[in-house]
């Protein structure tokens, strides 16, 4: 279990790793990889006082498994959720027949005419459990689960990733391939 400020230090990281790179005052590459040792940096710039040790225990003990070295450690990246654009190198796979989307239910008017969008993000994310569905739409208010037919979806060429952390992705949802679970 990580400690209070090993997981405001992870949060910086998403937010760094993810969508303002410049708030830690980093670069990322085409690949949405970070050089470590500008990350501790700009992690320490901030008051906190971080090690490449650090680090790999935030990375290791994340519980969503959002960050990933490179083999060398002299990189760092997250794994997807980025709003902006780079390419993780994501490899297209087959999906399980069906996977979930957990959002609030004030959205539930706006999916069921224009589907779920990325929004700000890459892609759509998608668990393959109600219950980690159940914990993402329960961030936004009063969740609901959302059943995606993913295997119509497949066969209709709609692309599936898997990200290195188990989360499905792809492009927006069309609104055909939603059901509401009861």
């Amino acid at each position: 279990m990580m400690t209070k400020e090993q997981t405001t230090v992870s949060k910086l990281m998403s937010l760094a790793l993810r969508h303002k790179p410049e708030k830690l005052g980093i670069l990322l590459d085409q690949h949405g990889w970070a050089e470590t040792n500008e990350l501790i940096n700009g992690i320490n710039n901030k008051g906190y006082s971080v090690m490449l040790d650090d680090l790999e225990v935030i990375v290791k003990s994340n519980d969503k498994q959002r960050f990933k070295f490179n083999d060398d450690f002299t990189k760092i990246r997250a794994n997807q959720g980025h709003s902006i654009a780079v390419n993780v190198e994501l490899t297209e796979s087959m999906p399980p027949d069906i996977l979930y989307h957990g959002t609030s239910l004030r959205n539930l008017e706006s999916i069921q005419t224009n589907g779920i969008l990325s929004q700000s993000r890459l892609h759509v994310h998608l668990s393959d459990n109600k219950e980690t569905a159940k914990q993402v739409g329960s961030r936004h208010g009063k969740p609901i689960i959302l059943v995606i037919d993913t295997k119509q979806m497949h066969a209709d060429n709609l692309k599936f990733y898997l990200s290195e952390n188990g989360v499905w992705l792809t492009d927006n949802i069309p609104s055909q391939y939603i059901t509401l679970l009861k």
